[in-house]
């Protein structure tokens, strides 16, 4: 443990995080057999790491696109208000389209994305996340493939941040201190 981690306690191992990536992967090849190609969307900037190691475990033609959202600003907790920060740079109409999200938490980012992309038009939208937190939704959305359910901690690590801070930990990690 270094200083700057000394408020973090390890919820989800490295070797535990890599071992269902490859899962899901196989679950999205499988599910996805037969497609011209798969749009993946990966959501700014928290699913990053977990996109581009998603993406290496998917044997199919893939397209990548990003997205950038925000909803926490600063802090610990959800505005309430999704705000669009950059959007796609091509079309998704006629695609089946994965959106890939680091974690699904309040629900309302993912809610905002799929009327959003709804309206664009894609062959066929799903959603993945590396992590589910159903105990904070304020609204209800499924999430088609879900890394890990976990209880309402506020995490970090593995792409998830503090204030643009912790995303460089190759863990997810309960943050328990002040901010």
């Amino acid at each position: 443990m270094t200083a700057h981690t000394k408020d973090i306690d390890v919820l989800i191992d490295a070797e535990q995080i890599s071992n269902r990536i490859g899962e899901l992967g196989a679950q999205i090849t499988a599910d996805y057999a037969g497609c011209e190609e798969l749009c993946m969307v990966g959501i700014l900037k928290g699913s990053f790491i977990f996109f581009a190691d998603l993406a290496r475990q998917i044997d199919l033609k893939v397209r990548c696109e990003f997205i950038g959202v925000s909803s926490y600003g600063e802090g610990q907790q959800s505005s309430g208000a999704v705000q669009l920060t950059s959007d796609l740079t091509s079309p998704i109409e006629g695609c089946d389209t994965l959106i890939i999200e680091d974690i699904v938490d309040t629900g309302l980012t993912l809610q905002y994305l799929r009327e959003n992309f709804a309206t664009r038009r894609p062959k066929t939208l799903r959603t993945a996340s590396l992590l589910d937190k159903p105990g904070n939704r304020e609204v209800e959305v499924g999430v088609d493939y879900a890394g890990f359910s976990i209880p309402n901690h506020f995490v970090v690590g593995y792409g998830l941040d503090l204030a643009n801070h912790y995303r460089n930990l190759p863990y997810i990690g309960v943050y328990k201190g002040n901010g």
